[in-house]
């Protein structure tokens, strides 16, 4: 138990369950003296905080050193205390308050006896209220020299020092809270991320369009390829599906006369994790009537190049060692690209046979009865995709993979369509939307028999009500969508989506 005692006040190795446990219960004691004591911590209802570490360290930069003691200005911050050196009848620590760190000197003569022999036994990580005035050290340090101090809030769980260093990452994202003690650069990520939000709705309102709620709870399981988490509704006593786009909803709002809509929504598809994937994410959708898809391609040039300059300084980023210019911007068709990248001409093959054959040469594998659409998409994906470093818009996509895309009037096998992609990742997609309920409901309809012949116990249905809407007439609209978690990703220069997801869905620990 002494071992355990001594690594309260100097917590720098990695700790093992068996010493996690001994020091916990040190701390339990401690917190049973000071109950006992009539010095119960978790009875502290409020502080009164009147200045941060941010804030002191900003205002003291200027500040006169000369000015007497007992005429400076008393501060009182509260937070984390993270380090601490006990010496003698003096001592230092370090306190974290969200906003910054900053260190403390507190001297028994100043902060009273009584009140400095209960400090030496307070821990690495408890919550402090310290009430002081700044000043700045022989080594030029602006620090707060305490003229009193008071516990706040115990803690009984030893902050890991090594915590960043961890070999196993996941004990980060599942301890999300201790990550953000001990890394305070894992904050700035997530305040980057909510400053992101907040400029892109910025944008999109000061462009006229109103940001809405649609149903997360939808009654029906809609024909898409991403699956749907299943629920039942005890007080209707029907199965309910979490939603997988905000799309149908939003574009029934353009049917009624609302024309700029966009939905910051949280999406679930019951699929794959990895790096770029989690099972929950969170996407914008937005659509304007009276507009196409190559309005739709001006306005994420704009809003990217916004967010670049107004979140990091510059049109101008790296992300993982790469340079990028999101001020930029290649437009290729489809077809243009995978003659570029690959060397072969959608517009020489003079039938699907045709297709098959030059995709057999390409050592690329395509189903027996692939149609030439389907080829030109599986060439691009085996040659193209990887290739899309700076940012690009590639469009014109084929039929074959677009239902909800409006054909193009000078080659119905296209669609207008686009997605655009950096760093050979998809951070979009955006379309001429599709308003003839007839051509809607005969797409829809045989994407249900495609995915009844390859799953036939779905129980996927058409969403004949969305149909039942564009009967009474849409407007000519482009529609756009995009995750924020990859643009966050982007943004922040973060490899991994669960880097930007404050609770990533986790497996549980046995």
């Amino acid at each position: 138990m002494a071992e355990a005692k001594s690594k309260l006040n100097n917590e720098t190795e990695e700790l093992t369950a068996e010493k996690v446990n001994e020091i916990f219960q040190v701390r339990r004691d401690k917190l049973k003296t000071l109950k006992d004591t009539g010095k119960n911590p978790f009875e502290e209802v409020k502080y009164d905080v009147t200045a941060t570490s941010a804030q002191i360290v900003a205002d003291y930069q200027d500040s006169d050193d000369e000015i007497p003691a007992e005429e400076k200005k008393i501060h009182a911050i509260a937070g984390r205390m993270m380090s601490r050196r006990i010496m003698g009848k003096a001592s230092f620590a370090h306190i974290s308050d969200g906003e910054g760190k900053i260190q403390v000197y507190i001297k028994r003569d100043e902060v009273g006896e009584a009140d400095y022999a209960d400090f030496k036994k307070w821990d690495i990580g408890d919550i402090l209220g310290i009430e002081g005035y700044a000043f700045r050290t022989k080594t030029g340090e602006i620090s707060l020299h305490a003229k009193k101090i008071k516990l706040l809030s115990k803690s009984l769980l030893p902050l890991p020092e090594k915590f960043h260093g961890l070999k196993d990452t996941d004990l980060r994202y599942r301890q999300r809270y201790v990550d953000l003690i001990v890394n305070p650069d894992v904050k700035d990520t997530f305040v980057k991320r909510s400053k992101i939000l907040k400029e892109t709705r910025a944008f999109l309102d000061a462009k006229g369009f109103l940001e809405v709620d649609t149903p997360i709870l939808l009654p029906i399981e809609i024909a898409a390829s991403a699956r749907h988490f299943k629920t039942h509704l005890n007080a209707l006593d029907m199965d309910m599906y979490l939603r997988i786009e905000t799309e149908l909803y939003l574009k029934r709002l353009i049917v009624g006369g609302m024309n700029r809509v966009y939905e910051v929504g949280r999406i679930f598809r019951n699929e794959g994790m990895d790096t770029k994937h989690n099972p929950e994410f969170t996407t914008i959708e937005l659509y304007q009537a009276y507009t196409d898809y190559k309005g739709m391609m001006d306005l994420v040039e704009e809003l990217y190049k916004h967010l670049a300059e107004t979140v990091c300084g510059s049109s101008k980023i790296t992300y993982q060692g790469v340079e990028l210019d999101l001020g930029k911007w290649e437009r290729l068709t489809m077809a243009e690209a995978v003659k570029k990248y690959a060397g072969v001409d959608y517009y020489d093959w003079a039938s699907d046979e045709e297709a098959r054959a030059v995709a057999k040469e390409k050592h690329v594998e395509v189903a027996s009865d692939a149609t030439k659409g389907r080829v030109l998409i599986e060439l691009f994906e085996a040659f193209v995709e990887d290739q899309l470093i700076q940012p690009t818009f590639i469009y014109d996509y084929p039929i074959e993979n677009s239902p909800l895309a409006k054909r193009k009037k000078e080659d119905p096998m296209f669609t207008e369509r686009f997605e655009y992609f950096i760093c050979a990742t998809e951070y979009g997609n955006a379309f001429s939307e599709l308003n003839d309920p007839v051509d809607q409901r005969e797409r829809f309809e045989k994407q249900l028999a495609e995915k009844k012949k390859a799953e036939p116990e779905t129980k996927a249905e058409v969403d004949y009500d969305f149909i039942n809407a564009l009967e009474y007439g849409m407007p000519p609209t482009g529609g756009l969508g995009f995750g924020i978690d990859r643009l966050v990703m982007l943004l922040t220069d973060q490899p991994s989506i669960r880097d930007v997801l404050l609770f990533p869905t986790m497996k549980p620990m046995e």
